[in-house]
């Protein structure tokens, strides 16, 4: 069927052939209209010094379907249990294996969420002491009025298979002016901190410039203290960088300048990757890190946009890798540095995907730079990455429904 995306002010017509349609708009609609573009923008774009990896994308687990699957994720409960999260407002458990053959429902909040579009049940994360606190959150986008919500649920023992809805404790809340560009990706760091994933705002261009606007939520990545009750369920970092400002600037703000990160991960070092999703002509890859300014709506990616009303002094920090909206590669989805075993020539490497194209690449850090190769032609609509206990990688296709995995061609 053909699906009307729009693009920021551009209408785009997509000829999609689906299997399930709900939610398809998601990632599609963060990118705004296609360049026509031909050359990569790059740095170091050519793959230099990689030997060629032959892999597919298969169903892992055959017997299972999802609605519109936008995370994975897995507990450290001392159980063999993941956890897939429905854009709709619902969470599902299964227990890791490839014949799993049903998965119950551990958390029904459909009444609460508004979903369609990129708006839903966007993000979970468990407590780094889960198994003893029965803690985890959520990010998700609610109606009347339109905001996103970041909140905590209590299982009532690490091994619960349901979850009380009514076991609900906001955290915050903000305002959404649009429906586009929620961000909605929460994870704990190493330092049990939760990171919080938030889009500009929506509508095109962030017309708002909330991305440069330090007392705004929106175009940020936070950082927050869910053990302390200095802002009433959780606290500010000592060291995050606006902690105790007298500017305006909000405390919870780790990393500004971001259009609309999607999809966010840490790797072994302690890196933060994000997956940025561009405007009109590029996608980019950051590493991100405290203090930073990305450079939205100043820039995209490493090219000028807008700087008018940009009163910002900071340098702005480019990406380490980015793209340009060829070959119909329109909507990043940023991805995990793979540390399993199963696929011994991606270890250390930076795996992401683009939602429209279905490519999948592998990216090798070089200090500053990369160096990136395709080794999947056409996953599928790839929203999220995710691992399970054994540090494997799994990637949702949103259409399908199908959780996938990486395997040998």
């Amino acid at each position: 069927m053909k699906k009307l995306i729009m693009f920021g002010k551009a209408l785009v017509t997509f000829a999609i052939s689906l299997a399930a349609t709900s939610g398809v708009a998601l990632l599609l609609s963060v990118a705004c209209q296609r360049s026509d573009q031909s050359a990569s923008m790059a740095p170091d774009s050519a793959a230099t010094g990689t030997s060629a990896i032959a892999l597919k994308a298969v169903n892992a687990y055959p017997k299972l379907t999802f609605e519109s699957p936008v995370e994975y994720t897995y507990a450290e409960d001392g159980t063999n249990r993941v956890f897939v999260v429905e854009q709709a407002g619902r969470i599902r458990v299964f227990d890791n294996n490839e014949n799993a053959s049903s998965a119950g429902t551990y958390l029904d909040i459909r009444n609460k969420v508004a979903h369609g579009g990129e708006m839903g049940l966007l993000g979970l994360a468990f407590h780094p002491k889960f198994s003893e606190n029965g803690f985890f959150y959520v990010n998700y986008t609610k109606d009347n009025p339109r905001q996103t919500v970041v909140s905590r649920f209590k299982a009532p023992s690490a091994g619960a298979s349901t979850i009380d809805p009514a076991s609900e404790v906001v955290l915050f809340t903000f305002s959404q002016p649009y429906s586009n560009h929620n961000g909605g990706k929460v994870l704990f760091g190493s330092d049990g901190y939760l990171y919080v994933s938030t889009g500009d705002g929506g509508s095109g261009g962030d017309p708002q410039n909330n991305g440069q606007n330090r007392s705004s939520w929106l175009g940020k990545i936070l950082r927050v203290d869910v053990n302390s009750t200095e802002k009433g369920n959780y606290g500010i970092p000592a060291d995050n960088p606006f902690k105790g400002n007298k500017e305006g600037a909000r405390e919870e703000i780790y990393a500004y300048g971001l259009r609309n990160p999607w999809r966010m991960s840490f790797d072994e070092k302690g890196q933060l990757w994000v997956g940025d999703v561009g405007q009109n002509k590029i996608e980019e890859i950051d590493i991100v890190a405290k203090g930073g300014n990305y450079g939205w709506r100043v820039k995209e990616a490493n090219q000028p946009f807008n700087a008018a009303n940009s009163t910002s002094t900071d340098k702005l920090i480019d990406p380490i890798w980015q793209y340009t909206h060829d070959n119909g590669d329109v909507s990043v989805t940023g991805g995990v540095v793979y540390r399993g075993q199963n696929n011994p020539a991606l270890r250390g490497k930076y795996v992401f995907a683009d939602f429209a194209s279905g490519r999948v690449w592998a990216l090798t850090q070089n200090g500053s730079k990369a160096d990136n190769q395709e080794i999947v032609s056409k996953a599928g609509s790839i929203s999220a990455f995710g691992e399970d206990q054994k540090k494997e990688m799994y990637l949702c296709d949103l259409s399908s429904g199908h959780i996938l995995k990486l395997a040998a061609r």
